[in-house]
């Protein structure tokens, strides 16, 4: 069973839902989940209600293939190595895919944020990239730093978002650090055995 958070009953419940960090993470998950040649479109619906999105969510297979090529474009952020390539690779996609700055309320359904799509009724791919871009340009800012990275693991295209100050993240979850730590441990234990 696919866990759906709440319906936030607050203007404070919206905003923590919809934070800089929480738009950051939806953008990681659904790069994550947009990865496959032929996602599922009720795949990519629970990503976005796990991350505070309200139905109906009704994503047709072009919606996800017009997803997939924003987050691509996304993934070259989280791949940059470094400030100056993550501000390079932002600034390129809020030249070539955003609107211009406003706030919206969705005619009063929501507290006022901030949009760069040029709609309320921008399609799926355009309120991703436009909502994303406008994250992680607040994280780099905040941080001065990327805003995340791509996995390290081999076999692993995840990407994530670093959070707090610390040695630099590689891993996109204990799991894929684990499997790593685990397979240097026995590459070192059996370039040690006699031969």
């Amino acid at each position: 069973m696919r866990y759906i958070p709440p319906v936030p009953s607050t203007p404070e419940d919206w905003s923590t839902r919809h934070s800089v960090l929480a738009t950051a993470q939806r953008t990681a998950a659904l790069i994550n989940a947009l990865v496959s040649d032929h996602p599922d479109p009720a795949d990519v619906a629970a990503v976005l209600r796990a991350y505070g999105e309200t139905d109906p969510i009704d994503l047709s297979p072009h919606d996800v293939t017009a997803m997939r090529t924003a987050a691509a474009r996304l993934r070259k952020v989280f791949a940059a190595e470094d400030t100056d390539a993550a501000a390079s690779a932002l600034n390129r996609l809020l030249r070539e895919h955003t609107g211009p700055l406003r706030l919206s309320s969705h005619d009063g359904t929501t507290p006022w944020h901030p949009h760069l799509d040029r709609s309320d009724d921008a399609p799926w791919d355009e309120w991703f990239l436009a909502s994303s871009c406008m994250a992680l340009t607040v994280l780099v800012w905040d941080r001065q730093r990327p805003p995340g990275g791509t996995c390290a693991s081999l076999g692993c295209d995840n990407v994530y978002v670093t959070q707090g100050s610390g040695p630099p993240r590689r891993y996109c979850s204990r799991r894929c650090a684990t499997r790593e730590r685990v397979a240097a441990h026995r590459r070192a234990h059996t370039a040690r055995e006699p031969g």
